[in-house]
């Protein structure tokens, strides 16, 4: 158990540069049992690929399972408005509801659909540099990399610009349920983010119902197929899970991306050089350093991994990280090559449950890169960053620039 002496989730050290650790996890074997959180461990890209797409692994296991039954525990009654929420979006589901739902919200992410929002996204992130510059610098964060993608989404959904403001707070109360092992101060601001989430959800519902938009949540209202149908809680918790994952994978992105960008100089000069290398640059800063660290299944049916059998009513921890790393599949994969062509990074995920989202979060990072390179040429750090405590999902607290 000595390999898991430099893999721990909740040392600092560790989560500022994990991984190191993950290539001894990589050396240590293809399955690793680790009882702090009571999962198995799978770091090899190859084995992270396959299982994603196994259907003996789930999200969940309710749809065929009791607790009882699956050797589970039940959540808490004090949580249960996190579990409400979260467990009819379509993450958190399996066929045939998953199908359904992903069915009836793919119709807002076609190709054609994100395309006409080109124009939008590089006007705004246009708009969000401008005023970055006109101020002289000032937080990457807050300034740059959480509006673009909040008001995106929230545009789509037809939220008003008055209301945006919680959405990024709630998002990240919520999204710290999705870390190991979380606290009890952790799920009491989960549970109350989203009863608030949901009340303001269901509000908006109500009135879209009466007066409907040219929005996705018109458009979810107006299916009128039986087979796509959502009950209002399904509408709910789709409608925040499209807001937190429509943004949480961007945001990490940009502050991780250009972090990662400062801190290597002959790469950083490369691309300001050359803006055609914006494409792959996106691709590669999502693979360098991973914004969704570590994803989980649950094993429905039993499993092997290189001779371990790994039992219904286990959780598989899938490290995304760790797989974006593998040198079996990535030429120097510690290095930063913002030219990669051969680049399959997991990021996005894979199977069923790849996120319905790529497209537009691709279209985002761009438009913020490039207007990033074009109004501010110069932009530099001011100050080292500091990261959030959180190991799953990875980002900074803030990112001080200036121009």
């Amino acid at each position: 158990m000595a390999v898991f002496d430099s893999f721990d989730p909740w040392d600092p050290a560790f989560v500022a540069d994990p991984y190191p650790a993950y290539a001894e996890l990589r050396a240590r074997g293809r399955v690793l049992y680790y009882e702090p959180s009571d999962q198995w461990l799978v770091p090899h890209h190859a084995d992270v690929s396959a299982l994603l797409r196994d259907r003996r692994l789930g999200r969940t296991y309710v749809h065929r399972f009791t607790h009882e039954e699956f050797g589970r525990t039940p959540p808490p009654p004090e949580h249960e408005p996190f579990h409400t929420l979260n467990d009819h979006g379509m993450l958190d589901l399996e066929p045939p509801d998953h199908t359904r739902i992903r069915r009836l919200v793919s119709k807002a992410f076609t190709p054609r659909t994100v395309e006409r929002l080109k124009p939008y996204v590089r006007s705004l992130a246009d708009e969000l540099v401008g005023d970055l510059v006109a101020a002289g610098g000032g937080d990457l964060l807050t300034d740059v990399a959480e509006p673009l993608p909040v008001a995106v989404i929230a545009e789509m959904l037809g939220i008003p610009e008055p209301d945006r403001a919680p959405l990024r707070p709630w998002s990240a109360d919520i999204c710290g349920m999705y870390e190991l092992n979380p606290s009890e101060e952790t799920a009491a601001r989960a549970v109350r983010a989203s009863l608030e989430f949901s009340e303001y959800l269901r509000t908006l519902i109500a009135a879209r119902r009466k007066t409907p938009g040219d929005d996705l949540v018109s458009a979810l209202i107006a299916a009128h197929d039986e087979d796509d149908r959502l009950t209002e809680q399904e509408m709910v918790s789709t409608c925040a899970l499209l807001l937190n994952a429509g943004h949480e994978a961007t945001v990490n992105t940009t502050v991780n991306g250009w972090w990662a960008l400062f801190r290597d100089p002959a790469q950083l000069a490369a691309l300001r050089a050359d803006h055609s290398l914006v494409p792959t640059a996106v691709e590669e800063l999502m693979r360098y350093d991973t914004p969704l660290q570590l994803f989980e299944r649950w094993v429905l049916d039993e499993i092997e991994i290189d001779g371990t059998t790994i039992p219904r009513g286990a959780e598989v921890a899938m490290l995304f990280g760790s797989a974006n790393h593998d040198p079996a599949v990535f030429t120097a994969p510690d290095r930063l090559d913002l030219a990669r062509r051969d680049n399959p990074h997991i990021s996005f995920s894979a199977g069923i449950h790849y996120c319905i989202g790529a497209p537009l979060a691709r279209i985002e990072l761009a438009a913020s890169m490039t207007a990033l390179l074009e109004h501010a040429p110069t932009l530099r750090p001011t100050a080292e960053p500091e990261r959030t405590p959180n190991f799953v999902i990875r980002g900074l607290k803030g990112l001080a620039v200036e121009v």
